[in-house]
């Protein structure tokens, strides 16, 4: 199915959505990414991602209410779908297929053990 497959970015800003969905907008998931990753990541970027991934039917987003502390201002929340969902299971499920078949003399191997 076309537009199904994730990238690395696509698929963390996914598991944040899922992970944290009272911080589920564009400057939220941007901090839990820079906390995660450990690279500076800017909400603008995070909006980008997240339009995309609306695009593809992977998120849903509302419009949450104004708050204070935001100036009046309202934030756009975002929701995974069905579609989201299966997304990170299929990615989920690859990346499993995959460990699976790696043994710990493979891994001790690149460490040089």
């Amino acid at each position: 199915m076309k537009g199904t497959n994730l990238g690395e970015f696509e698929e963390l800003v996914l598991l944040i959505v899922l992970a944290h969905p009272d911080e589920a907008y564009s400057v939220g998931i941007a901090k839990e990414m820079n906390l995660i990753t450990n690279r500076k990541i800017v909400h603008s970027v995070v909006h980008a991602s997240l339009t995309r991934l609306e695009r593809k039917g992977m998120v849903e987003s509302h419009m949450g209410e104004a708050t204070a502390a935001r100036g009046g201002r309202r934030k756009r929340i975002y929701t995974i779908s069905k579609s989201g969902m299966k997304a990170l299971e299929k990615a989920k499920s690859q990346r499993d297929l995959l460990w699976d078949k790696i043994t710990s003399a493979q891994i001790g191997e690149v460490y040089g053990k």
